[in-house]
């Protein structure tokens, strides 16, 4: 026959798998002299290294059970203090059966699309959206109907007559997936009255809520607000946590709370996906948290991200506002969402990478193409307030020469 045996006995998910276009260019963004602002890594000089390895010594003394297999569903210590912890977002202690911890939020979305998802199944997502559930669930089958956004997010009034429409053509929504804190990519916040509307409409057509909130406590502006999941009384919604952002990517551990019969079958899929999570870094990560260092550093990790965030602002305003481009200047986060007008994306992504900064344009986080392939996603926590300068010049050069037709 020829060719490679592995290729020619592919899965017919090769053929629709999408590789993440943030992953793809880090290798280019490597190159010396690149500036980027393509990923939504935090930056390493807020990692609390010393307060998270301080009771290592003591952790010995647990190593004979930490190194063993630990349950699937997580650490008890850690899912007690995070059911404790999140009380005022999410208005109530969740009960032991109401959680798990999962391997990084990534995995809480995959394990989601097991017990969820069917080929052809439909999911109602904002637009854009993360680029990674859209990958997760189209691995799993998904087909999305989308609900548009503005700057106060998804435009929840839109989703009664949206989901009408899919059971007039036969089907019906397994589920509403929703970024209501400092959107990825959009930067916005779903406000008090649509969080509100959002449980009222998932109660009245019975169609559950997967609410994703890794940036939510990462604020720095304004004051925080109630999850969806504190307005939800039917017990529709599924609230996803991590603490990548608010401690540090390299635990890979996030949680999901919810429904306890939901929580049952993720973890029966967690089961067969990787036994458990890491128990030597759960219970690192409990330490961590039991001694108060995890309240004590988030104002650490948001003075460091406000000031660059303003040092964008400040940047964005100086060199983008003279060539037209728009924005929403963000609450928290990690993101600013520019609108290049008349600018095609992908072209200027080509144009500012021969510039040297690196930004990820708008296609890769639209369902619907034709919102126009103008937009691009910026990154700030991780440069430095001088590089974020420069990278934004830089951007503006690259403006400048597509609109010279250069």
């Amino acid at each position: 026959m020829g060719g490679n045996a592995w290729e020619q006995n592919y899965s017919q998910k090769v053929k629709t798998l999408r590789p993440s276009p943030i992953r793809e260019i880090l290798n280019v963004v490597k190159q010396p002299g690149m500036i980027s602002f393509a990923g939504g890594m935090p930056a390493p000089e807020v990692f609390p290294v010393d307060e998270f390895f301080l009771d290592s010594t003591m952790i010995k003394a647990q190593g004979a059970e930490i190194m063993q297999y630990g349950t699937t569903e997580g650490d008890p210590r850690l899912r007690k203090f995070l059911a404790e912890w999140q009380e005022p977002r999410l208005g109530r202690v969740v009960n032991d059966k109401e959680m798990i911890l999962t391997t990084g939020s990534q995995q809480a979305l995959d394990l989601l699309g097991w017990v969820m998802i069917d080929p052809g199944s439909v999911v109602i997502t904002e637009d854009p959206t993360y680029l990674s559930a859209l990958s997760v669930f189209v691995n799993h089958g998904a087909s999305f109907v989308t609900v548009p956004m503005d700057e106060h997010g998804m435009v929840v009034e839109k989703l009664p007559q949206t989901i009408e429409k899919i059971r007039a053509e036969g089907k019906s929504p397994k589920f509403i997936y929703t970024i209501v804190n400092f959107q990825n990519p959009a930067g916005a916040t779903m406000s008090v009255e649509r969080r509100q509307q959002l449980a009222e409409i998932s109660e009245r057509y019975g169609v559950p809520i997967l609410e994703d909130d890794p940036y939510g406590y990462i604020r720095y502006d304004g004051e925080h607000l109630p999850s969806v999941f504190s307005f939800d009384k039917a017990g529709n919604t599924i609230y996803a946590g991590s603490f990548s952002k608010i401690l540090s990517p390299g635990t890979r551990i996030g949680w999901v709370c919810g429904n306890e019969n939901v929580i049952r079958q993720l973890a029966i899929f967690k089961q067969f996906t990787d036994l458990c999570s890491s128990p030597i870094t759960q219970a690192l990560a409990y330490e961590y948290c039991k001694n108060g260092y995890l309240d004590s550093h988030l104002p650490v990790i948001i003075d460091n991200y406000r000031v660059k965030r303003d040092a964008m602002e400040k940047s964005l305003i100086k060199h983008l506002t003279p060539l037209g481009v728009t924005w929403v200047k963000p609450e928290g986060g990690f993101f600013y969402w520019l609108d290049f007008g008349g600018i095609n994306a992908s072209l200027l992504a080509k144009k500012a990478l021969e510039k040297q900064v690196a930004f990820i344009p708008d296609e890769p986080f639209c369902v619907q193409k034709e919102l126009g392939e103008r937009f691009g996603r910026v990154n700030f926590t991780y440069s430095q307030p001088d590089v974020i300068d420069e990278g934004v010049r830089r951007l503006a050069e690259a403006i400048s020469e597509i609109k010279a037709g250069h």
